[in-house]
C-alpha cells in the first residue's frame, strides 16, 4: 500500500482524540459521548479517517467495535502525539510559573493509604503552590491513560519490568496480608485455619487484577473454591469502610492494617504472595519539573517508610 499523507492538512487532532475514546469505549455511542459529539459526527469522521489511512481501523461487531491490527498500531501513536501536545501546554505554563505546576498521579490500592498522602503532604511543604491531581483506577485503566499524556505518573503495584513504553522504578517490597477488623471474631486466635474463612464474606480484587489471579491459584493450591459470598473492589475508602463495619475478609497490602488502629491481621500467611510496589512513568516523553519534583519525594519518603 502506498504510504498514506498524514500531514497534507486533512488529518486533524479531532481524529486523534476520536481513535483513542474509541478505543477506550468500544463503541461509537461511548466515543461521541465521551467526546461530546454526535454519533453521526464520531461515524462520519471515522470513515474520514479510514479514508486518510486507507485501512480499516475498527471491526463493527453486534456488541460494538474491536480494534483492527491497523487500529491497535494507529492508537498507540495517537495516544503520543496527544500525550505530547497535553505535555507542551503544560510546559509552557510551567515556564510561566514553576511554582504552579500541576502533577497528575494515578493510583490504585497499593500504595494509596499511606505512600502516595505522605509523599503528597511532604511535597507541599515546600511546593504549596503545585497541585496535585489524584485519580484512581485499575491498572490497566492508568497504564491507557499513562500512555496517552492523562496522568504523568503511575504509584501502586509494579507487574511488568520497564520496557518501551513505561519506565518503572521499585521502591520497596510489600507482603500482602488477611486484613479484618480488629473485633472480627477471627481476630487475635493464633490458630485460624484456612477452612473457617470460608464462612465469611470477602473483599477480593477484581478479575482484571494480577492479585486476583494470584488469590485464585492460592485457593487452587490449598485445594478451595474461590469464596462465593464477596465483593469486588479496589478503592481503598471502600474496602476500608466495609471492614471496620462487617465481618468481611480482605486481602490487603501490609501498610494498610499498620496504619489503621481498627484493623488487623489473621495469622494465616498468603506466602508466595507480595508485590513491588513503586512508580511508572512514561518511557516515550520527558517528565515535567512537577512530576519530577512529585517522584523525588516518593523516592525519599517510601525510603524512610522501610526504616526499621
Amino acid at each position: 500500500m502506498d504510504m498514506p499523507k498524514l500531514l497534507d492538512g486533512r488529518l486533524k487532532l479531532r481524529h486523534l482524540l476520536l481513535v483513542d475514546a474509541l478505543s477506550r469505549q468500544g463503541s461509537v455511542v461511548g466515543a461521541a459521548a465521551a467526546l461530546h459529539i454526535t454519533q453521526p459526527v464520531a461515524t462520519r469522521s471515522l470513515h474520514d479517517i479510514e479514508s486518510i489511512l486507507g485501512v480499516s481501523l475498527f471491526d463493527r461487531g453486534p456488541r460494538g467495535i474491536t480494534p483492527t491490527i491497523f487500529g491497535e498500531a494507529f492508537t498507540t501513536h495517537a495516544r503520543a502525539v496527544i500525550a505530547q501536545l497535553t505535555e507542551a501546554g503544560r510546559h509552557v505554563v510551567e515556564l510561566a510559573d514553576a511554582n504552579r505546576g500541576t502533577v497528575i498521579v494515578g493510583t490504585h490500592l497499593a500504595g494509596s493509604n499511606v505512600l502516595l498522602p505522605g509523599a503528597i503532604a511532604r511535597l507541599k511543604v515546600h511546593h504549596p503552590l503545585l497541585t496535585v491531581i489524584v485519580r484512581e483506577g485499575t491498572p490497566e485503566q492508568l497504564l491507557t491513560d499513562l500512555e496517552a499524556g492523562r496522568i504523568d505518573l503511575i504509584v501502586g503495584r509494579l507487574t511488568s519490568p520497564t520496557d518501551d513504553t513505561a519506565i518503572r522504578r521499585n521502591l520497596y517490597a510489600e507482603s500482602v496480608e488477611l486484613v479484618t477488623r480488629v473485633d472480627h471474631p477471627l481476630a487475635h486466635r493464633e490458630d485460624v485455619q484456612l477452612e473457617e474463612l470460608r464462612g465469611f464474606p470477602w473483599i477480593l480484587p477484581g478479575v482484571e487484577t494480577v492479585l486476583r489471579r494470584e488469590l485464585e491459584e492460592f485457593f487452587a493450591r490449598n485445594s478451595l473454591p474461590l469464596p462465593e459470598n464477596r465483593v469486588e473492589a479496589t478503592s481503598f475508602l471502600t474496602v476500608r469502610q466495609l471492614l471496620v463495619e462487617t465481618d468481611m475478609i480482605a486481602v490487603l497490602p501490609s501498610l494498610i492494617p499498620r496504619d489503621d488502629a481498627r484493623l488487623t491481621t489473621l495469622s494465616i500467611t498468603l506466602d508466595p504472595i507480595g508485590h513491588s510496589v513503586g512508580i511508572t512513568s512514561s518511557a516515550t516523553r520527558t517528565s515535567s519539573p512537577s512530576a519530577q519534583a512529585l517522584i523525588a519525594t516518593l523516592e525519599s519518603f517510601a525510603a524512610e517508610l522501610m526504616r526499621p
